[in-house]
Formats: structure tokens, sequence, C-alpha cells
């Protein structure tokens, strides 16, 4: 019987963990994943499969998520060899960011220390209304085929996946287990023995359009209606455009002026979607291939990763609310909490 139990949508934070696990030499017949949906499957329940997935700098500036991304980001290239290259659904690509208002010395500094071939945008060369704004090589993902090649991989070492939904935490420490993650995101807000009300969704809405001239990102960070572009990696030319950020909106319908919105500030931002698109120079002319919502379990007071324990003997390791970077700061969420859980570290 598994001593360690993974609970969650099997979502990428889910997955990290089992991964770190792995890294610490647990044995992957130790290691058991409990979800309601999984890999391949789609619910607005379901967030992970709906992200936009890149290594972009929408994260905070405390050190913890400082240390996450930088954990994250450097060890994805070993992670992507695992899962077998770029065809793995996570490849390398240019990214050009900007922030309307230029961001702390602390997160700048640890930008510095670890992004590949970064460099500054002059100036002069900034869009109107710009402060700020830099480009690197960053990592992108294909979401729903990382996952599925994430489990994939999990599965061949020994991990077993169970599709099961639980109405309470507890119930996840069948026979043997020792030591439960709660890896659920928004679910923690209902799922008995958690009900964290802090729990909160950080709604997005994307439109997916078919672009085989564009072959970066190009990203404007504000406050409520960040503005991305993202190339989504081996999707035969799928590119991502965003976006909201709506703080506690659990709408999971998409509405046609929002995706107006989306179509206006994305090719403002980025004039090349439209100027070099096959099919013409207006936005009716672009091939939508798909618009969605998805809702960023995201935390009142930012992540948590805490560890108790319950009837004396077993433990639990809460390791959610990383919102919209999870697939960015998850290796680094998940080497926090598995650490914990080993005793070789203590809060």
């Amino acid at each position: 019987m598994p001593h360690y139990v993974i609970v969650g949508s099997a979502g990428i934070i889910g997955h990290y963990t089992a991964y770190k696990l792995l890294e610490q030499n647990v044995h992957p017949k130790d290691i058991l994943i409990i979800g309601e949906f999984l890999p391949g499957d789609e619910s607005i329940k379901y967030t992970s499969p709906y992200a936009g997935g890149n290594f972009s700098c929408i994260t905070g500036d405390d050190p913890q998520t400082l240390a996450f991304d930088k954990m994250t980001y450097k060890e994805l290239g070993r992670l992507q060899h695992f899962l077998g290259g770029y065809k793995c659904g996570l490849d390398r690509v240019k990214s050009t960011e900007y922030w309307d208002k230029r961001p702390s010395d602390e997160k700048l500094n640890s930008l510095e220390s670890y992004l590949y071939d970064l460099s500054f945008i002059p100036s002069n060369d900034l869009p109107d209304g710009v402060e700020y704004g830099i480009e690197f090589i960053t990592w992108n993902f294909n979401c729903p085929k990382f996952l599925v090649n994430f489990q994939n991989f999990l599965v061949s070492q020994g991990v077993t996946f169970e599709r099961k939904r639980l109405e309470n935490i507890r119930d996840a420490f069948v026979d043997g287990a020792k030591v439960v993650f709660n890896c659920t995101g928004l679910g923690s807000r209902h799922l008995g023995g958690v009900n964290d009300t802090k729990s909160i969704p950080y709604r997005g809405q994307v439109v997916v359009i078919k672009a085989p001239h564009i072959q970066e990102n190009v990203m404007r960070w504000c406050d409520d209606k960040p503005t991305y572009i993202i190339k989504r990696p081996d999707s035969n030319d799928q590119l991502i455009l965003g976006g909201y950020l709506q703080k506690n909106d659990w709408t999971p319908d998409t509405f046609r002026e929002q995706t107006l919105d989306i179509l206006q500030r994305t090719t403002k931002l980025y004039p090349k979607i439209l100027e070099d698109n096959r099919k013409g120079d207006r936005i009716e002319d672009l091939e939508i291939l798909r618009v969605v919502a998805g809702l960023r379990p995201g935390r009142e007071g930012g992540v948590r990763i805490e560890k108790e324990f319950v009837d004396a003997d077993k433990v639990l390791v809460h390791n959610y609310g990383a919102a919209g970077y999870g697939y960015q700061a998850g290796l680094g969420m998940a080497d926090k909490a598995v650490l914990l859980a080993l005793g070789h570290l203590k809060l």
C-alpha cells in the first residue's frame, strides 16, 4: 500500500510533488495520486489544462516566491529530458515582457541571476505607458500535452493514479498511508477537514488562434487586465492570447466582449499578429480555434505550504494557492512541501 498520497485533480502541483518525492528516493510504488480529474479530462474545476503555460515575470517579489521561480526555471530542462525532449509539450522560446510600473530591485536582481540570455530594453524602445521591459529565453508549456506526458512518465516509474472524489482529506489516509499532500487548489475551499475560505479563484479568459508566423511571447503586466501572447509548443501553431485576472470570479462561461477586448489589446501590443497573417490584416481574419475560461487557484495571503499532524502518527502537508504561477513556481513549491514531509525542513 502507498505510504505517500497526493490529493488533487491531478494538476501540475500534484505532478511536481510526485516528481520531487522520486528525487528524494521515495520508491514510486509508495506514491499514489488521487484525483477527481486526470490528465486528458476537461472541467472548469480542473484548472491546469487551461493555463496559458509559460514562465513569466507575473509573480511577486517576496523572497520565497522568487526562490520558487528560480528553482523551477533552472530545473525544467532536466524534467524536459525525462519526459522525452521538446515534444513532451515543454520548450524554450524568446519572451519580451513589459511593465507599466518598474518592478522592484529585489525582483530584477533575482531575474538577472538566472534568466538565460537576459537583456534590458532601452526606454526609447518601450511602448507608450510602459516603464520597464526585458527580453530573455523562457519556458513555454503545451499544458494538456505536458500533463499527459508527465503522467505517463510517473506511471512508467511505478507511480499509481486513481480517479476518486474525496469528501474529507482524512479519506486520503488509505491503509498504510503515512503522509498526505493536499494539492487540491480551489478544492481546498470545500474539502472537508481543510475548508480553507482563503482559497479563491482568479478568473481568466483566453483566445486560442492559429498563427504559424509567431514564434515568441510578448507580455504586458498591469493590475487586472494583463495582456499576453504565448506560443504553445508542439501544438500545430497555436497561439494563446489573453487575458484577464478577475479576483473571486467563479464564472466558467466566456464572453464575446472579452474576446474582442483580448484581440484588440494583443494585436495592438504586437501588431505582427495581424501584419504577417496569411489570411488578412484585420482582427476578423484571425483563425480562432477556441475561447476558454479558467479559474486560477489562488489564495488570500499567498501559497499555503504547511505541515500538520493528524492522529499523532500521520502527516498532512498542504501545497496549494499558486494562482496563475503553478507551472513556473511549482517545482520550488513541491520541493519545500516534500522536505517538510520528510522532516528535512522545519517550520
